[in-house]
């Protein structure tokens, strides 16, 4: 039976991991070199999901936090499986890699701002890994038992949901079920490279909206203004405000199928999986 490591473990994506493949083990943040090299005997893949939450008020100080507990964590890490006999090592990144208001794939060129600059040094630190090395770079994950769509579904249950802003910014999510159907094939595959997960259809804020409403049934007539998520996260509020459209080019050629392409699609079988 395949053994698996994960970093970051009893988070919303590791929980969903550790339900997906029996055979796991967790390593923590503060475990030394020598600490994660006695657990990774015997194991065939490690998943690095390690990172201080984002959705937060970037201070100078939290800006530290974000990069130490992604950089540091990742060069730890790397530093202990370069030693060992693991066979592959999926580390994750994220879209915010790319710029805003353009169409990009994994080809495209990075962005400037500060997570771009996270996502590059993260990157960086991942690829000096010397087994085969896949980065996966997340789009907004959805889940009805966590992420971004738990925390949208109070007050769209309300009847008080509705756009950001003008509604306007693009959103490039995926389902939190094709998210692991990516890590599977990805390891059954062995595939290296960089790749985006994200659903082949992004959508516009406004589209996102209109679509959780009518699944669940309630009006969507409250916009949410940006400055209020400004006075709320100040510079963190653009990873709610930003604008990524990003395709999934890389996964798609190498030839795996989405099982759900369509946010409607998406949320309806999230909001019926919930209710069990």
């Amino acid at each position: 039976m395949m053994k698996v490591a994960i970093t970051g473990a009893s988070g919303f994506v590791g929980t969903h991991l550790k339900r997906l493949y029996d055979n796991t083990i967790d390593i923590h943040r503060d475990e030394s070199v020598e600490e994660i090299l006695a657990k990774l005997e015997g194991v065939d893949v490690v998943i690095n999901l390690a990172g201080a939450p984002i959705i937060k008020r970037w201070s100078p100080e939290y800006k530290k936090v974000l990069i130490s507990s992604r950089v540091d964590t990742t060069a730890t890490l790397v530093e202990a499986i370069n030693q060992s006999n693991v066979r592959h090592f999926i580390s994750t990144s994220a879209i915010g890699a790319y710029p805003d208001d353009v169409a990009c794939d994994e080809n495209c060129t990075q962005g400037e701002d500060f997570l771009a600059s996270l996502t590059k040094q993260w990157e960086r630190v991942a690829n000096k890994c010397t087994k085969p090395t896949t980065i996966i770079r997340f789009g907004v994950i959805l889940g009805a038992d966590g992420g971004a769509l738990a925390q949208m579904l109070p007050p769209f249950k309300f009847g008080v949901g509705g756009v950001i802003g003008d509604g306007s910014m693009t959103m490039s999510w995926i389902d939190v079920d094709d998210l692991m159907g990516m890590y599977e094939f990805i390891i059954d595959n062995k595939l290296v490279g960089t790749f985006n997960a994200t659903a082949p259809h992004p959508v516009s804020n406004r589209e996102f909206t209109k679509a959780l409403g009518s699944v669940l049934h309630r009006p969507t007539i409250f916009p949410l203004p940006i400055f209020v998520l400004k006075l709320l996260y100040g510079e963190g509020a653009t990873v709610i405000t930003g604008s990524k459209e990003v395709y999934p080019k890389a996964i798609q050629e190498a030839g795996y199928m989405f099982r759900y392409p369509n946010i409607k699609d998406s949320l309806e079988h999230l909001l019926e999986s919930g209710k069990n």
